[in-house]
């Protein structure tokens, strides 16, 4: 639908023309799904259940560092492509149950204990340090921004009247 509007409103000469009714209709459907949506989001929202035990295994598993180990290995130079072929060959051979990733890493000539020391639970989210990142750091950082704006926002519309 923004496909659509936009490519109605790209073709349009810039004086009034009766084609802006064309708009209204690309308009609408998007007010329509996005209602769709939030009901959905709204029921899914109120019968969730957190199983914090799941939660932390998933966020736990060895292959959660696979981003990471690519990431490590082009930073010394290897090419994306060839990185990505070789964390791929050993996801897949964890997967497959040849070894722990972290003990196969250890073990293999491009990577190493080095790279090794990145298998590890919570490495993978503690690197993420930059802004809007999930790493704690950023996250605190992320909060402190938002309760600062909160603090503005909140003076800007009922400020101290004492």
């Amino acid at each position: 639908d923004l496909t659509g509007f936009l490519a109605t409103m790209k073709g349009l000469p810039l004086s009034y023309n009766r084609d802006y009714q064309e708009d209204k209709e690309p308009l609408f459907d998007a007010v329509d799904q996005i209602s769709l949506a939030l009901g959905a989001v709204t029921g899914m929202l109120a019968t969730i259940t957190w199983v914090p035990e799941r939660m932390q295994a998933a966020a736990d598993a060895e292959t959660t560092s696979a981003t990471d180990l690519a990431e490590w290995l082009v930073q010394r130079g290897t090419p994306f492509r060839d990185a990505h072929a070789i964390v791929g060959l050993l996801v897949r051979r964890t997967l497959a149950g040849e070894g722990s990733l972290r003990d196969l890493v250890a073990d293999h000539e491009a990577l190493g204990p080095d790279a090794a020391a990145l298998v590890a639970p919570g490495v993978a989210v503690q690197r993420r340090t930059t802004k809007g990142g999930a790493g704690p750091a950023a996250v605190a950082a992320q909060l402190e921004r938002f309760r600062a704006k909160l603090a503005e926002l909140s003076a800007a519309v009922a400020p101290d009247l004492g």
